[in-house]
């Protein structure tokens, strides 16, 4: 019996380590773009193109790719455009979602249970197919391209389901009714019960879903490529395309760009993280 037991926690030890082994080598696959990335934007365009996993180029550490490439790129006006098309769009979606969830829970009405279904089915219709049609309606017929309020009103209308999706099951699992009863014993309103009891009881979910919203919506290249037409309305994605030419790539200035595309996300996962798990898995178990 103990030779069995020693066999048997010898193989789970090695089931462990076999385990650890295999995590390790997913993250440096996954790190290894990002980290390329970083020790290629101090370098030279000659450099990346002769050594680039070198950690120094041959002609040393520079800052030179940063000034350039925010002045070639515009980055203020670019990382502004971002910044309030993500920003409106991630707190018009939180809102809306919460609340189209919150209806849906709490009606038992079939037009509620029929309205949910049909938004868990449009999760799964790829934007591609949709694309042309809405580029012809909103700018052949509508004439409502290149304005910030349109791109903003696509994303909320595209994230919609997933994020309704997301607050439906905490709304199940992690909001009992018998708060809000008390609330209306107390004499609040349907809208004050939302507000000062649902709504602040939602706070892993909400992060969850700024998180993935604000990822999506800041990173976004081919719905802003379509919608927004003039150059003083570019995002940072759109801006970015100003690095790549017809016969040539300055890849430093490349590497740049993309590194000051990605710190305000890392910034906002840096705070929210420890959200993340808790607001994933809220709704999975009731």
């Amino acid at each position: 019996m103990d030779d069995l037991n020693e066999k048997a926690a010898r193989n789970r030890k090695i089931k462990h380590a076999i385990f650890i082994v295999v995590l390790i080598i997913l993250f440096i696959l996954f790190i290894f773009p990002f980290v390329l990335v970083v020790i290629n934007v101090f370098k030279t365009k000659a450099d990346i193109t002769s050594d680039p996993l070198a950690l120094v180029g041959k002609h040393g550490f520079t800052l030179e790719n940063f000034p350039e490439a925010m002045r070639k790129m515009d980055f203020w006006k670019s990382f502004m455009n971002s910044a309030i098309i993500t920003i409106t769009s991630t707190i018009l979606t939180i809102a809306l979602s919460s609340m189209a969830a919150y209806v849906l829970v709490r009606n038992k009405w079939k037009a509620c249970g029929i309205l949910f279904g049909m938004m868990i089915a449009s999760m799964v219709i790829p934007f591609q197919v949709l694309m042309i049609p809405i580029v012809s309606l909103y700018g052949g017929v509508l004439g409502l391209l290149s304005h910030r309020a349109t791109l903003i009103f696509m994303h909320v209308g595209f994230s919609s389901s997933m994020a309704t999706f997301m607050f439906h099951g905490a709304i199940n699992t992690n909001v009992p009714i018998a708060l809000e009863e008390a609330g209306t014993i107390d004499g609040c309103s349907r809208w004050q019960i939302y507000w000062q009891i649902v709504f602040p009881l939602l706070k892993p979910t909400i992060a969850t879903v700024a998180i993935i919203d604000a990822m999506a919506f800041w990173n976004d290249y081919l719905l802003p490529s379509l919608v927004l037409a003039k150059k003083e309305l570019y995002t940072i994605p759109i801006a970015t395309q100003a690095f790549y030419g017809t016969y040539s790539t300055d890849i430093g200035l490349v590497m740049a760009a993309l590194l000051l595309a990605m710190l305000p996300i890392l910034i906002l996962y840096f705070f929210l993280q420890r959200y993340i798990v808790e607001g994933v898995t809220s709704g999975a178990v009731k």
